[in-house]
C-alpha cells in the first residue's frame, strides 16, 4: 500500500528569516485540518534554477517568491500568467502534474482584495489615483489600479527615469511627477499607495508633505513593520480610510494556497493575530 505524500509549499528568497508567510500558512493548514507544511527556504542565487526543478521531486506543490527573485523566476518557469508578463515578475509558482512549471502573481490580487475588504466604500473609478514609488510592488498595484477602472494615475518616484519606464509600459494612464512635487499631486486623488519602504522599520522616514489629504481619500500603505506608518497616521488625522500594508500579504497568499492545498482560505481578524503573534 502507497501512501498519499504529505503536500509541501515554501517561500524562497534571500534572506528569508523575516518572512510572516510561515506563520501564515501554518495557520490556515490548522484551521483547515490539513497535514500539509510549509517552509523558509534561504536560496543562493547561483542554486536557484537547481532548486526549483527539485522541489516538485520532493513532493512540493509550489513555492512562494520574494526578494530578490521575483523578476528572475520568470526566466526558469515553463509558462506564466499575463498578469506575471504584464508585470515582469512573479510572486508564485504552482509545480503542474504534467512537469511544467506555472508563474503567477497575485500581488496586484492581494492589494485591490485589501481595500476592498478594508475600505469597502471604496470606489477606484471615483478620481485619479498616487502612486509613490516604481519598483517591482509599483508595477503590481499600478496593473491592478489600471485593472479595476481607476481613471487617472499619478505616479511619482525619488529616480524619475524609473517612474517614465512604467508610463511607458502601461501607457497614458499613468502621468509621472517629479518627487519634488509628491505633496501637490495628492490634491483631489481619491486614492494614495506608497510602494516604497520609505517609513518602513529601519528605512529612511516617509518625508512627503500631506498636508492635502481629505476624508474622501482610501490611503494604503504596502509598508507593514510598523503597522501604523507616519503615512497612514497623518491619513488618519485628515479622516481618510486607511489602509496598512498587511491585509495585501494575507490576501496575495490566498490564490497559492488555494491551488496547492486544494482549499480556499478566509482572510479574517484571526488570520491577521495569528501573523502578528
Amino acid at each position: 500500500m502507497t501512501l498519499p505524500r504529505i503536500p509541501l509549499a515554501a517561500v524562497i528568497g534571500k534572506p528569508i528569516a523575516h518572512s510572516r508567510s510561515p506563520r501564515l500558512f501554518a495557520h490556515w493548514l490548522r484551521k483547515h485540518g490539513i497535514p500539509g507544511h510549509y517552509i523558509p527556504i534561504e536560496v543562493p542565487a547561483d542554486k536557484l534554477a537547481e532548486t526549483i526543478r527539485l522541489l516538485p521531486e520532493l513532493g512540493f506543490m509550489g513555492v512562494n517568491v520574494t526578494i530578490p527573485y521575483k523578476e528572475k523566476i520568470l526566466e526558469i518557469a515553463d509558462l506564466a500568467s499575463d498578469r506575471a508578463t504584464l508585470i515582469g515578475a512573479a510572486n508564485t509558482l504552482i509545480f503542474r502534474k504534467d512537469g511544467r512549471i506555472h508563474a503567477d502573481n497575485t500581488d496586484g490580487y492581494g492589494f485591490t482584495e485589501n481595500l476592498r475588504q478594508s475600505a469597502p466604500n471604496w470606489d477606484p473609478s471615483a478620481g485619479p489615483a498616487v502612486v509613490f514609488g516604481a519598483g517591482g510592488a509599483a508595477r503590481a498595484v499600478i496593473a491592478s489600479l489600471i485593472d479595476v477602472g481607476v481613471p487617472e494615475i499619478r505616479l511619482t518616484n525619488r529616480t524619475r527615469v524609473r517612474a517614465e519606464q512604467l508610463r511607458s509600459d502601461f501607457g497614458n494612464r499613468v502621468q509621472v511627477h517629479d518627487w519634488v512635487q509628491a505633496g501637490n499631486i495628492i490634491e483631489d486623488c481619491r486614492t494614495v499607495v506608497n510602494t516604497t519602504s520609505l517609513g518602513m522599520t529601519g528605512k529612511p522616514e516617509f518625508r512627503v508633505p500631506l498636508d492635502a489629504l481629505t476624508p474622501d481619500m482610501v490611503v494604503s500603505d504596502l509598508v507593514y513593520t510598523p503597522l501604523q506608518t507616519r503615512l497612514l497616521r497623518e491619513a488618519e488625522r485628515a479622516g481618510s480610510t486607511v489602509v496598512d500594508g498587511l491585509g495585501m500579504l494575507l490576501h496575495q497568499a490566498v490564490p497559492g494556497f488555494e491551488r496547492w492545498f486544494g482549499t480556499r482560505p478566509e482572510v479574517d481578524e484571526a488570520t491577521r493575530a495569528a501573523v502578528l503573534r
